[in-house]
């Protein structure tokens, strides 16, 4: 936590810079009220570099409470004579309205929007992609993706409870998520394809009749699903003991890394086993059903 007297490492963007990929937003509160900002930190990437930082003690206008302030180390006398976010707010509106925002969790956009509601100011219009979902598809393993699991598991160097370094190292967590699946910016804001909806039904013969068939990232209704049913499959919710295959649809959100998703995994473990599940890509099953 930077103390008043401390100067916050910045780099300011000027109007001939290239605007950045993505900003990322973090912000403390005083004490419950989610609208009690008392620090915020922002962060702009371009090419997976920090090209500018932003950081500010604000006065919430609002009671600390000593929970709040175990957490982060702000106190009321830290913020004494700093600005309210009233007055912050066009700044922080100059970075995030018409980008990519990043937070870790809802947590800070719940707070912006509830700021601006209690100090009488326009919402910011930003879009939004929270890096805990990144994170979760990325590593899928991990047993928390909580900011400092993910960055002592990343090497990032992190001070947790600071807005700056939270911002930072949620920032570093998206590219690193895009460096290690494949996945870029523009496929993690797309709608992730759940396996949900009502499979199609099984015809009554075809090349694949008596296959059970789980779908790794496509949806049980999409387009992948009705051609494995057109061809006599049954499409199942989940890789199972009776499945017989498992296909890596082309909409699987794990990149180069789908070896790592839960259902390629159980489909390892039933192999390992003894099962005679087979493992193939949309591309093979496609080439599978052409070639009969």
């Amino acid at each position: 936590m930077l103390m008043p007297s401390e100067t916050a490492p910045s780099v300011v963007p000027t109007a001939d810079d290239p605007p950045p990929d993505f900003v990322v937003v973090d912000v403390e509160t005083a004490c419950p009220r989610v609208s009690s900002i008392c620090q915020i930190g922002i962060v702009g990437f371009r090419g997976g570099a920090e090209v500018f930082s932003y950081e500010m003690l604000v006065d919430p206008h609002d009671a600390f409470s000593p929970f709040n302030i175990r957490i982060h180390g702000i106190s009321a006398d830290h913020v004494a004579g700093k600005p309210s976010f009233a007055h912050i707010h066009p700044t922080v509106d100059a970075h995030l309205s018409g980008r990519i925002t990043v937070a870790h969790s809802n947590f800070d956009k719940g707070a912006l929007a509830a700021a601006c509601r209690v100090h009488d100011r326009t919402p910011i219009r930003t879009t939004w992609l929270d890096s805990v979902r990144v994170a979760q598809r990325a590593w899928p393993d991990l047993p928390s993706h909580r900011l400092n699991v993910l960055t002592k598991y990343l090497g990032i160097r992190h001070k947790h409870h600071d807005a700056l370094s939270d911002a930072r190292a949620a920032g570093l967590v998206v590219v690193r998520a895009i460096e290690h699946t494949g996945i870029d910016l523009a496929g993690w804001l797309a709608p992730f394809a759940a396996r949900g909806g009502t499979a199609p039904k099984a015809a009554k013969d075809g090349p694949l009749k008596g296959e059970r068939i789980a779908i790794l990232g496509g949806p049980r209704d999409g387009p992948l699903a009705r051609q494995l049913a057109g061809a006599g499959a049954r499409v199942l919710s989940s890789v199972g003991l009776t499945t017989t295959m498992l296909v890596v649809s082309n909409e699987q959100p794990y990149g180069r890394f789908y070896h790592a998703a839960p259902a390629y995994r159980r489909a390892e473990e039933l192999r390992r086993a003894g099962s005679s599940l087979a493992i193939l890509t949309e591309a093979e099953i496609a080439h599978r059903l052409e070639t009969r």
